[in-house]
């Protein structure tokens, strides 16, 4: 019997880390793609207009402040559950 309310708490146990692990990985893929869209936007609106580097810098700091801003509503978030 023991056995048996081991494998069920191994599998509530997986089941929550799975869910987690999930959430991370989808937050993680959010917010590199988020700033590489930012950031490769800048490149090319450099490329055509001529203002090298400067709209690539304005990517890369509008990715960052995206990326700040996602984390702080995350955190907020998790801080709430709590």
């Amino acid at each position: 019997m023991m056995k048996r309310a081991d494998e069920e708490r191994f599998l509530d146990d997986l089941g929550r880390s799975s869910r987690a692990l999930s959430d991370y990985m989808g937050l993680g893929l959010q917010i590199a793609v988020s700033f590489a869209f930012f950031v490769l936007l800048g490149y090319w609106a450099d490329s055509k207009l001529g203002t090298s580097p400067w709209l690539f810098l304005f990517g890369v700091l509008i990715g960052m402040v995206g990326m700040a801003l996602l984390l702080l509503k995350v955190v907020r978030a998790a801080n709430k559950k709590k």
